[in-house]
């Protein structure tokens, strides 16, 4: 899953936002930086390029991406790490980043807690999370296409879990009730581009959690062949380019 997940989804969907946060990373210049759901290191390795005197800390839940992710971005120190659990010291970081990571954790607020408490005094949490998928032509197209597949009892991991997060009130309260004060929220929207549909949908049932019920179904090429054919209606054959939009945050941690 972490191979496909960086050959076809990393350069379309997640590449553009790594861009972005790297840059919004660096103008605060930290010298002590923790990663969370650092998945195969798309925003890791920008990070190190453009903050190469800063110390980058890359962790991820998933074994399988941080043993990935270490040899795209060994610039990094990999760890395997839940973000509910840190093993990290108090005040370890000046800077904690987090790309579309967010939306997965359990709970967010104890998450959120953690990120504060190995953060220093007064260091930033920037993250962004999904819009609503309304606003993700590539995945509305992908959805309408796991629903052609499934007419009963579709996969909904995409409507609920990475854009299951969608409400900036949502997530400022969270944040709040962890002990952070949200110093920036932006409405970020940016272009994709896919070089085919053939390769967007590889990406998107072999290289995310819908693949388990693409390999369940009693006739997985069928599936396959069936969500092609409804983003290929939606989107063209290719090269694609739609747009997405994600909410980006910067929040303040306690002064101490």
């Amino acid at each position: 899953m972490p191979a496909a997940y960086e050959q076809y989804l990393v350069p379309v969907v997640f590449r553009p936002f790594a861009e972005d946060m790297a840059a919004r990373a660096a103008a605060l210049s930290p010298r002590r930086v923790l990663e969370l759901a650092s998945g195969t290191g798309a925003l890791t390795a920008r990070l190190l390029a453009a903050m190469p005197s800063a110390h980058v800390t890359a962790t991820d839940l998933n074994e399988a991406m941080v043993a990935f992710g270490s040899e795209r971005a060994p610039g990094a120190v990999w760890r395997q790490a839940d973000a509910q659990r840190l093993p990290f010291p108090d005040g370890s970081f000046e800077l904690v980043v987090c790309q579309f990571g967010v939306m997965f954790f359990p709970d967010r607020i104890t998450a959120f807690s953690e990120v504060g408490r190995v953060l220093a005094p007064g260091g930033r949490f920037l993250f962004n999370t999904w819009g609503p998928l309304e606003a993700h032509a590539f995945e509305v197209a992908l959805q309408a296409g796991l629903e052609r597949a499934f007419p009963v009892d579709p996969p909904e991991f995409f409507r609920a879990v990475p854009h299951g997060y969608a409400d900036p009130a949502v997530v400022t309260a969270d944040l709040t009730a962890a002990g952070f004060a949200v110093e920036d929220e932006q409405e970020l929207t940016l272009p994709g581009r896919a070089a085919s549909t053939a390769d967007l949908a590889t990406g998107y049932l072999t290289g995310t959690p819908v693949r388990a019920a693409v390999e369940a179904h009693r006739d997985g090429p069928a599936v396959r062949a069936a969500v092609l054919e409804e983003m290929t209606a939606r989107l063209g054959p290719g090269p694609v380019n739609a747009t997405m939009t994600a909410y980006v945050f910067r929040a303040v941690a306690p002064a101490g």
